[in-house]
């Protein structure tokens, strides 16, 4: 539907606060892996769970039985009953879960870094450091080869051949997905209309994570994607993935990052990800399943290090501070990114855009109204500092003349200023010119203040005269009719020259 085109004005703030939470999110989940230490495989931390999975097993039996419409006080011993079934498997798996649920993310693994270093496996540590010296140190020697992929190579290749007793990565799925044509020849519409919402919310979700994907990849890069075709190719990716069971997917930062690092940046890479996924599933999995987690952990270190935005952040202290936060001043691009990096990396990536988002709108309206208030007062032709075409106005009448100058948009921002108009205005004028020339848009909000103001003067009966209008601003005054019921359109002037002579006319008129 052609909204991939709005990703560009996504402000930089939000794009750097992104791409330095995507950063600190690798650097700070891969310190567990990188030591060694599984949350899940801890039995003394898992021992201290058991008493919340075993309230949770029990939550699920009572909502079970509040589905099927039993009284649970009344029938209290079925729930009894229930219980006697949960065997220590269960709570096992189930303290497991939430062992997993509280240590995943940037704040579960902070919370339990502690641990983890008490912990240590001194193998995993060595394997992971070893993985990210030599990353480093043969990119030094040449870039022709990826140092990423050398690494991998070369110590998994070690740790492999010398039988190392390492944890290596989980069992990759072998062979070929089936297909599913089930879903044609027993399509039934109200099988599917309760997921309509579920699968426009989650083609929303996967637009804007691909979108800020590809603006990661553009400013690494310095390239310029195509929003639009990169939605297509996504669609058409996750249609043809849903025929073989696939869940839906998105452009991934994190990959896309290790990708273009490796020296990964044109089309011919992606096909060739796809081409080696589908051979490792067909034949390569055992021995990709042999690879170490802690190499892994070492490249994604590497990776976290390398997405960091170091332009903005070094940009910090020279920004223009030109918002308040109490007695305090400071810069409002440098609020955007960090409320943007703290949020990503401690909440959800896509909200915290969207929060970012709206900041950033919030910000930029204020500063716009700001500007267009700096020419909010209105004053007489003789204390105006005028445009260069008003230096002829007749002297005997700019005491009773005055003028506006819009400079700008009138937008919902700058409202509030424009309504004091008719307010500065003494009884005792007899003409209002409002220049129009540099007024590119009109918004709702500020037509309709702009017809509350017309009014206003016209009732305390000073002639209203617009000079320069452009086509847009004309369009929405003439759609709620202001022109020509307000203001006729032998009031409206394409030049002050002819607005001039219009004032003098009257006069000579009224003088008469």
């Amino acid at each position: 539907v052609g909204i991939g085109k709005y990703i560009r004005y996504i402000p930089y703030p939000v794009v750097s606060g992104f791409m330095t939470a995507i950063g600190v999110i690798i650097l700070v989940t891969q310190i567990l892996p990188s030591v060694g230490y599984y949350p899940k495989e801890d039995i003394g931390l898992i021992d201290q769970y058991r008493p919340a999975a075993q309230e949770t097993l029990l939550r699920k039996i009572l909502k079970e039985e509040s589905e099927e419409g039993m009284l649970v006080l009344e029938d209290f011993q079925e729930t009894i009953d229930r219980s006697s079934e949960v065997s220590e498997a269960h709570i096992l798996k189930e303290a497991k879960a939430l062992v997993g649920k509280d240590t995943s993310g940037v704040m579960g693994t902070i919370k339990i870094i502690p641990r983890a270093l008490q912990n240590i496996n001194w193998l995993e540590l060595a394997l992971a450091l070893a993985t990210i010296a030599i990353i480093y140190g043969f990119k030094k020697i040449t870039t022709a080869i990826p140092s990423a992929l050398v690494a991998l190579l070369v110590v998994s290749g070690f740790a492999y051949g010398l039988d190392l007793e390492y944890r290596p990565i989980e069992q990759i799925p072998g062979g070929f997905p089936v297909i599913h044509l089930d879903m044609f020849t027993q399509f039934k519409l109200d099988s599917v209309a309760p997921y309509i919402f579920t699968a426009l919310t989650l083609a929303l979700l996967g637009a804007i994570d691909s979108l800020l994907t590809s603006v990661v990849a553009d400013n690494m890069t310095k390239t310029q994607h195509k929003p639009n075709k990169e939605l297509i190719g996504q669609g058409v990716g996750n249609s043809v993935a849903a025929l073989f069971g696939g869940l839906p997917g998105a452009g991934a930062t994190i990959r896309t990052v290790v990708n273009i690092n490796a020296g990964g940046k044109t089309k011919l890479s992606g096909m060739m990800a796809g081409i080696l996924l589908l051979v490792v599933l067909l034949a390569l999995g055992p021995v990709a399943s042999k690879i170490p987690a802690a190499v892994l952990a070492g490249i994604l270190v590497t990776v976290g290090i390398g997405v960091i935005d170091y332009r903005g952040l070094r940009a910090i202290p020279f920004l223009p501070r030109d918002a308040k936060i109490g007695p305090f001043k400071v810069s409002s691009e440098v609020i955007i990114m960090l409320v943007v990096m703290v949020l990503s990396s401690i909440w959800n990536l896509v909200y915290a855009v969207g929060v970012g988002l709206v900041i950033a709108s919030l910000m930029f309206m204020k500063k716009m109204g700001d500007l267009t208030a700096k020419w909010s007062d209105v004053k007489t032709l003789e204390e105006e500092k005028g445009w260069a075409d008003e230096v002829n106005f007749p002297e005997n009448l700019k005491k009773e003349v005055f003028i506006k100058h819009l400079k700008g948009p009138l937008f919902f921002g700058f409202t509030s200023e424009f309504q004091q108009l008719a307010k500065q205005i003494p009884k005792t004028a007899s003409t209002v010119v409002i220049r129009m020339d540099r007024m590119q848009y009109l918004d709702q909000s500020g037509l309709y203040t702009l017809e509350d103001v017309v009014m206003d003067l016209k009732k305390s009966d000073i002639k209203v005269l617009f000079v320069g209008v452009l086509e847009q601003p004309k369009y929405m005054m003439e759609r709620v009719k202001l022109i020509p019921s307000l203001v006729s359109e032998n009031q409206i002037f394409s030049s002050f020259a002819e607005c001039t002579s219009a004032i003098k006319s009257m006069h000579l008129e009224q003088g008469r």
